[in-house]
Order: C-alpha cells, then sequence, then structure tokens
C-alpha cells in the first residue's frame, strides 16, 4: 500500500474506485469490498477502546485509571476476533485509529486527530517501524478489517469532523478557554506547533510555513489554512453551533465558503478523505463522533456522501451513526437522522443516533441515579413509556413505519463517556435484566466492551469506566455475563420480532382491573414486540426487595381466550409459569410472577 499525504495525488482517485476482488484469509473467501448486511438491526454492535481492550503480549494494566496509553494493539484485537464472534457479535466498533499528535502522550482515546490518512503507530504491532513508515499501519490496520469480515462480522470506524487534535496555541498563551465573540469572523492570532508539540513564535500562518515536517500541521496538506479553523476559543453551550473548539481540540470550520467559487472547501476535503478511508480500508460504517456541533446542512451532506460512495463501489448499506448527546430533546437528535427527514435542507440525514434519551430512562428506572447524598434512587418505569410516546410524535415525519424506527437509534447502557458503567454499585441480577432489555427494545444494541466480563469501573471521571480489560478479566467465555449475552444474542437471531417488530409499552395490573404504566420507583417495565402476527412480551420487576405478580395486557386481536405465552428467557431460573390470556373481547391480559430483579421474555 503507497502512503500518501495529499488527496490530489493520483493514487487517491485510483483507491476511490476500487474494483471487486476475491481474497483468501485463513482458508476463507473473502469478496473485498464487503458487501454491507440487508438491515443493520439484523446485527447488534460490541464497542471497544482499542488501546483497553487486548494487550497482545499479556502485560499487566496499570491500576492507575490515569495514565495514558495502557499498550492495546489491533493485534490484540485480532487475538480476539474468534471470542467476539462466539459471543455473537455482528459488528466491532473500534474508538479512533487515525493518526493523533505523537507528542500527545496523556490521551489515548483517538479523538485528537493530527492526520486523516495515516493510521496510529502507537497501535500497530511494532510502533517504531508503524511510525517510520505509515505504509505498514495501513497494512495492519487493513488485516484486522479483513480478518473480521472473513468471520460475517462488520467493522464501526469511529471518526471525528467537528474537530482535530492540540495543533496551535493562542497568541503567546498555552492555551485559552474564553470564546472570542466579535462576528462570524472573529478570532485569536494563533501559533502552530511543531513536530514535538512545541508552539513557535513565528508559524503565525502555517500555509506559509516550509518545510514543514510530516508530525507538524494538519493533514491532508489540503487543511494547512489558518482560516479552516475557528481560531476563536473554547465553544460556548447554547449556541445553535458550537462555533468553537472542544476543550483544547481545534474545531474546523465546515461551514467555511468560497463565495467566488460556490463551494465548500473543508466540507469537500473531509468528504473525500473518508471516502478514500472506506475505499482503502474497507469499514462497513462510521461513528461520528461530536455530530450535534456540526453545522447541520454539512452533517446531512456528509451522510449522504458516504452513502452514495459505499453505493458505488458495491456496499449496498453503509451505516452512518451520529453521537447527537441530547438526554431529553428528541427534537435535536431528529434534525440530523432520518431519509424522509424533518430538515429544511431536503437532504437524506445519517441513518442512526446513539440512542441518549432511552439509556437514561432505562438505566435510572433499573438501576437509579445518586441523589446529593449519594444513595442510588430509581425512577418509575412510567417515564420509560411517556418518553417513547414522545419519541413516536418526533418520529411521525421520519420513519416509514413504526417498527422502521428500530433503525433510527442505537441503544446502549453505557460507554467511554460516563463516569461509571451499568454493572457499577448494582447486583448481577440488574446487570442482567439491563442486557435484556437492551436487547429486547426497539433499535440496535450496542455493548461495551468488558460488559460480558463484569466489569464495574466507578469514579469522579470518566478514566474509571475505561479499563484495559486484559488486566481486569482473563477473556472468559464460560463467564455468567458472557453467557447471558450470546444467549440474548441468539434469542434476538431466532424472533425477527426483537429487530423489526414494532414496541409498545403495555399498562399492567395487579387486580386484573385497574391498569396503567408503573407510576413507582421499583416497578414493572412491561413491553410488547410485534411483527405481523408474532408478540413477545418483556416483563422486568425493577424491585430489588419485592416480588410481583400482576397481569400485563396483551394484543386482543392476536391473542384469544385461553391461549399461552411462554417464558422463553428469564435472568433467573426457575421461572414460574404464565396464567392462560384472558380476553373479554375489549381487553386481553397475561398474568406473570416476578421475583426481585427478575425479567422475563414471553412468547
Amino acid at each position: 500500500m503507497k502512503h500518501v499525504q495529499r488527496l490530489d495525488d493520483p493514487s487517491v482517485e485510483q483507491t476511490l474506485q476500487v474494483k471487486p476482488v476475491q481474497k483468501t484469509i485463513n482458508g476463507k473467501s473473502l469478496t473485498t469490498p464487503f458487501p454491507s448486511p440487508a438491515d443493520w438491526r439484523d446485527q447488534w454492535i460490541y464497542f471497544l477502546m482499542v488501546d483497553r481492550f487486548n494487550n497482545p503480549h499479556a502485560l499487566p494494566a496499570h491500576p492507575d485509571p490515569y495514565l495514558p496509553y495502557q499498550g492495546g494493539k489491533f493485534e490484540g484485537i485480532l487475538h480476539k476476533v474468534d471470542y467476539l464472534k462466539e459471543l455473537g457479535v455482528g459488528a466491532i466498533w473500534l474508538s479512533p485509529v487515525h493518526y493523533n499528535p505523537q507528542w500527545f502522550k496523556d490521551y489515548y482515546g483517538g479523538y485528537g486527530i493530527q492526520d486523516f490518512l495515516r493510521i496510529e503507530p502507537r497501535f500497530c504491532k511494532d510502533t517504531d517501524a508503524a511510525y517510520e513508515d505509515p505504509a505498514l499501519a495501513d497494512e495492519e490496520f487493513r488485516n484486522l478489517v479483513d480478518e473480521v469480515h472473513a468471520r460475517g462480522m462488520y467493522v464501526v470506524a469511529d471518526i471525528v469532523l467537528n474537530h482535530m487534535g492540540d495543533l496551535f496555541n493562542y497568541e503567546a498563551m498555552k492555551d485559552t478557554r474564553e470564546w472570542k465573540d466579535g462576528g462570524a469572523f472573529a478570532h485569536y492570532d494563533v501559533y502552530w506547533r511543531d513536530k514535538d508539540g512545541t508552539p513557535q513564535g513565528s508559524w503565525t500562518d502555517i500555509g506559509a510555513v516550509d518545510p514543514l515536517h510530516r508530525d507538524a500541521g494538519p493533514s491532508p496538506r489540503e487543511l494547512q489554512r489558518n482560516d479552516f479553523f475557528r481560531r476563536r476559543g473554547c465553544g460556548q453551550d447554547g449556541m445553535p453551533i458550537k462555533m468553537g473548539d472542544f476543550d483544547c481540540l481545534k474545531e474546523l470550520v465546515t461551514d467555511y465558503l468560497e463565495v467566488d467559487a460556490g463551494v465548500y472547501p473543508v466540507r469537500n476535503i473531509l468528504i473525500r478523505a473518508f471516502q478514500y478511508f472506506i475505499s482503502k480500508f474497507d469499514v462497513d460504517a462510521f461513528r461520528i463522533d461530536t455530530l450535534q456541533y456540526v453545522d447541520k446542512k454539512f452533517a446531512r451532506i456528509f451522510g449522504n456522501a458516504m452513502r452514495e460512495h459505499a453505493l458505488s463501489i458495491g456496499k449496498k448499506n453503509f451505516l452512518c451513526m451520529g453521537e447527537v448527546w441530547q438526554d431529553d430533546k428528541e427534537e435535536k437528535i431528529a434534525e440530523f437522522i432520518g431519509r424522509n427527514s424533518q430538515s429544511d435542507y431536503g437532504i437524506i440525514g445519517v441513518d442512526t443516533a446513539i440512542d441518549f434519551p432511552m439509556r437514561k430512562r432505562l438505566v435510572e428506572t433499573i438501576k437509579g441515579r445518586k441523589d446529593e447524598y449519594g444513595i442510588l434512587r430509581q425512577i418509575p418505569p412510567k417515564h420509560m413509556a411517556m418518553h417513547y410516546e414522545h419519541r413516536q410524535e418526533v418520529l411521525r415525519g421520519i420513519s416509514s413505519s413504526h417498527g422502521d424506527a428500530g433503525g433510527h437509534y442505537v441503544t446502549f447502557l453505557d460507554n467511554h463517556d460516563l463516569n461509571e458503567r451499568f454493572g457499577a454499585w448494582i447486583r448481577d441480577e440488574q446487570v442482567t435484566m439491563g442486557l435484556t432489555c437492551l436487547f429486547t427494545m426497539i433499535g440496535i444494541p450496542c455493548v461495551y466492551y468488558g460488559t460480558e466480563q463484569g466489569l464495574r469501573g466507578h469514579g469522579d471521571t470518566r478514566e474509571y469506566s475505561r479499563e484495559a480489560l486484559w488486566g481486569h478479566a482473563q477473556f472468559e467465555m464460560d463467564h455468567p455475563f458472557y453467557q447471558h449475552i450470546k444467549t440474548l444474542a441468539e434469542l434476538r437471531k431466532k424472533h425477527p420480532a426483537l429487530s423489526y417488530g414494532r414496541q409498545y409499552f403495555r399498562p399492567c395490573s395487579g387486580d386484573g382491573t385497574n391498569f396503567g404504566h408503573s407510576s413507582y420507583a421499583g416497578g414493572v417495565i412491561a413491553y410488547s414486540r410485534i411483527l405481523n402476527t408474532s408478540e413477545l412480551i418483556v416483563v422486568a420487576n425493577t424491585s430489588t426487595t419485592e416480588t410481583q405478580d400482576l397481569h400485563v395486557i396483551v394484543d386482543r386481536h392476536l391473542n384469544f381466550n385461553g391461549y399461552q405465552f411462554n417464558v422463553i428467557h428469564t435472568n433467573q431460573l426457575p421461572a414460574a409459569p404464565t396464567d392462560p390470556v384472558a380476553n373479554n373481547g375489549h381487553r386481553a391480559s397475561v398474568r406473570v410472577k416476578l421475583k426481585p430483579m427478575e425479567v422475563q421474555v414471553l412468547a
């Protein structure tokens, strides 16, 4: 593989026009570009941080959560691809693999990109060799992607459009936090950093620095213009567009317009760079970091450009999922997603968003949230039902059908941006209840690495939820959580309603007469998934101490009097059998009995 530094290099166009070929990977025949899944709702996603998943040389993980670069490698992931396949994983989401400033040694996450055309050598088997020859890093990453594909799984690459790394200082200061007001063109003078990260007093215009070391300034070289960066300090919340840096990471001006030419150069550079990335490395999807801070029109144009390029090379269902971190504003998420968008721009949006709103409610219902005294307090299940009803209204102009909404959200319980893992502070039964709901609720499930091995990191910063997995677990395939997730993956595959079905939160009753959603903490979560004539019921008792004996509404047109629901999954054996359906023509219900912290799936 030839490494390039400019997008106008002739080899870039050659790579963009990649044609299908057959490969043999460890005796397995493989078509590249690798065909997309027919429907992403058929998959579930396993999210791992490259540096924290597996050190292939089994060095002990350092106990200090703040220590950078623990030593996770592409090679370590490769060694555990079969472990993930056996778990039932459909797609592996990798934290960013693009090149970060090498002097920036205190940050391993990958979100401070310096070069959109290079792979991070610190994730490679021989870091020094990969640094000296970037083509070696390219080859190693592509080999990992091919090995994942050879096992029938897909690769989601984490990317950043909003910002790049800490590539310059403001004036004579080491940094600045104060946003500079004064109109669209207001900016500070800046000093660009050299390859060692040292600001150079004479480097006030990156385009005038000649020669420029490959480890200084942004890359591709087409980005080496001051006016392509905001240079106005740290952004402020509450603005239509963040319009400023993301902490110390420098924001790109994606809304920059060259009026005479009528083009947006930064957008065009990013689009071409990531189309090149798709063709070169054959990834199947992008997770777009901080999408809510990107100019909305560009966010839509980017998603469409990736989709069309992927179609042109034979990947017919390339997925773009955006991080739109809104715990309550469904309307904000709706600005970015959907092929029948609410946007005024008339452009197809990204395919799906990370489901922060439902995560918040699911976690606070099952686990609770800490009050001012540090006590975990749960919220009533009714809040989940109410929010879901609101979501349905918001999606009315986006989704073509009720069940279609499942493709617009990637659901999760925890991730690398939270201070604690879902399993922190709670019992095993609550963890398995949360996982069961995750795999049976509408959406594409995503599991954070280490959940299957019982990681429970927590603290006052997000570093505590980013443990190095190999140092805290031994990748045990007989671990109860590993086996539970494997069972849920098989259940989802066996019952199409869990992937494509409509969802309805179901009222419950203790006496079989007065029905409603549980309005008290420790109540019962109840919902149906319906596909054609098939209905599955999920009931979860969130109380840690009380048993529940209650009636749950089911579809009266599908379930006649005397029909029998069976428990096809529970997190606590043995499960009490259900009573036959009671259907009086006006209402149908089924009676279930649940132990504390028990969840059942009925069919």
